[in-house]
């Protein structure tokens, strides 16, 4: 998945001294030299814009250039240089931040935690670990007929943050959401006031599950810099602390699943576009990292290329050229007990020749971690490394990742399926009885780097739901019937004069997030900052929310909507929570929790 190569996010950690020094250097200059060519607002780039990054702090920056996404970036530059060009880019100065109340929105005496089973569940990215994102109407607390009847009751917002980019999960009585500003939150789920935080080691973009630990539960998410970790769920402990993995551009963007006491973690990472132009190219290899729930020690790994990265050559330049890389995991992984099987979506190859199963569906063993088989449905694309590497092309190749997870479905006639999308536009149904094989393919969308199916797709009992991106070009929300691949209805895209959002980057009809369906309405979010329910039965608009606005939250941080880009709405428990803003098109804050008036 292209991500931004100047992708900013975490804490201040040093560079605090010579302040003189930093007074004597130029941070536009700087910025110019070596930030602008990706941060140059185009709609083509993940880059956020100069206008985004004014939200972040100066620290946030410092720290996203020294171990963050953009430490090798910038070890090119001077710790004065790296300051001038944060102070430069927000417009405040190092250490003048105005700091959050912790105090405001504590709740006074919050429940005890509840049994999973005796409260309203959406555990992780999907209400079950096969990762359908549907919800029935006794889980989500409402009908499709209750829709005109949704109103916001709360607002939370993350402070430091561009970008509401969790899916909440709600467990036990409690809402728990990780933040870009590299906290975990638990929050009352009707009220939104916060009962504890927890504060990580990097940003926190997917989901947090919640399962049983002794006489009572515990919480397991994973964050931006390679750590997975459980915390006592009632009251925010840390149990433990892993590295995932030790690599120096590693990323976890895939929500783990929690199964028979391991905890699966997904591994992706900033190397494929987040790396200086001295690199040696490439080492990483996505895998699934199976943990002991209980200790957080590892179990085993499954990597998604079966050879270690090697020696290719030299390149012109005299640097190393390493592969075959590539492969990451950008979602979470689905989980298919009756055939002992765990299905991940991966992505491209960075370097080295095309290997199986990037850009496909791969099946482990939930046993033993060994390969049950692959589908790879877009061959000989390595996208990543220089066009000067050995090995690599003449040109790059399309970025057609799987970003999205697999949904194991059953058809009308009781045939089980893996219903998947790519950015490629494809949908696709697969045999999990015969290695993946293609049982249907259905065009959604033209496709590209930034376009096609990108964050997730959703099920019914009869339909299969596809929202697709494509760019300025976007593709709508299409219905497709599960035993036949067919078309049953196409939504289109929303005109121009049609969008909520007035102008700007990141101003599309874009439908790239994460979708969710419940008996009766789909709901889809859009870049242009709404959040809508689509009838199942014809596509029509039976809901709508506008979230370009400024919050009253409460937790008394500032707050305000943009693009919807990454999780779905979650429908439990008689609330609609989605979260808003995206860090890369038009920026944004809060998690929104809608009830029944």
């Amino acid at each position: 998945m292209r991500i931004a190569s100047c992708a900013i996010g975490g804490l201040f950690a040093l560079l605090l001294a010579g302040g003189a020094e930093a007074q004597s250097v130029n941070g536009s200059t700087v910025f110019t030299a070596n930030c602008a060519s990706c941060h140059d607002g185009a709609a083509t780039s993940r880059a956020p814009a100069p206008e985004q990054l004014k939200a972040r702090t100066p620290e946030s920056i410092i720290d996203a250039l020294t171990g963050g996404a953009m430490r090798y970036q910038g070890l090119s530059l001077s710790g004065a240089e790296r300051r001038a060009v944060a102070e430069f880019l927000t417009g405040r100065s190092v250490g003048g931040t105005k700091k959050v109340d912790p105090n405001v929105g504590r709740c006074v005496n919050p429940a005890a935690m509840k049994a999973l089973s005796s409260a309203p569940l959406w555990n992780g990215w999907s209400v079950t670990p096969a990762n359908t994102h549907f919800q029935t109407v006794k889980g989500a607390g409402f009908s499709v007929d209750d829709l005109p009847k949704l109103t916001l009751k709360w607002a939370f917002a993350f402070p430091e943050a561009t970008s509401a980019w969790a899916q909440p999960t709600v467990a036990g009585g409690r809402l728990f959401v990780g933040g870009q500003n590299g906290v975990v939150y638990a929050l009352d789920p009707k009220s939104g006031c916060t009962i504890w935080s927890y504060e990580t080691k990097g940003g926190v973009r997917g989901s947090v599950n919640v399962g049983p630990r002794g006489s009572g539960y515990a919480a397991y998410f994973s964050d931006q810099k390679g750590y997975a970790y459980a915390v006592d769920a009632a009251t925010g402990k840390e149990l433990w602390a892993t590295l995932v993995d030790p690599h120096p551009l590693i990323r976890l963007t895939g929500s783990p699943v929690l199964f028979e006491n391991k905890l699966f973690v997904p591994t992706s990472s900033y190397e494929e576009v987040g790396k200086g132009p001295t690199y040696d190219c490439c080492t990483f290899r996505g895998a699934i990292v199976v943990l002991d729930a209980k200790t957080g020690k590892e179990i085993r790994r499954s990597y998604m290329i079966a050879d270690a990265p090697k020696s290719m050559g030299k390149r012109a330049d005299g640097g190393e050229s390493i592969g075959p890389s590539g492969g990451a995991v950008w979602s979470a992984p689905t989980i298919d007990p009756k055939r002992r099987a765990i299905y991940v979506g991966v992505g491209n190859t960075y370097s080295g020749t095309s290997q199986p199963p990037t850009d496909g569906i791969a099946a482990f063993s939930l046993d033993d971690g060994r390969l049950l088989w692959a589908q790879q449905l877009h061959p000989g694309d390595v996208f990543g490394c220089r066009n000067d590497e050995p090995n690599c092309g003449s040109e790059q190749g399309p970025d057609y990742d799987f970003g999205a997870s697999p949904a194991l479905a059953r058809t009308p006639k009781g045939k089980d399926v893996l219903i998947v999308g790519q950015k490629s536009g494809m949908g696709y149904a697969l045999d999990p009885d015969r290695k993946g094989a293609v049982l249907w393919q259905y065009r959604a969308g033209k496709g590209g780097a930034l376009g096609g199916i990108e964050w997730g797709v959703a099920t019914d009992d009869r339909k299969a739901y596809f929202p697709v991106a494509d760019g300025r070009d976007p593709g709508g929300l299409h219905a497709v019937d599960l035993d036949t691949g067919q078309r049953v209805w196409f939504a289109e895209p929303l005109k121009a004069s049609d969008l909520l959002c007035k102008a700007g980057r990141g101003c599309t009809a874009s439908q790239s997030a994460a979708i969710t369906v419940i008996p009766g309405a789909v709901f889809s979010g859009s870049f242009d900052g709404g959040i809508r329910a689509y009838s199942t039965k014809d596509g029509s608009i039976l809901w709508q929310f506008d979230t370009n606005k400024e919050f009253l939250t409460v937790n008394g941080v500032s707050g305000h909507g943009a693009s919807l880009n990454g999780p779905a709405a979650v429908a439990v428990g008689g609330m609609l929570y989605v979260s808003s803003g995206d860090y890369r098109a038009r920026t944004g804050n809060v998690l929104l929790a809608f009830g029944i008036e």
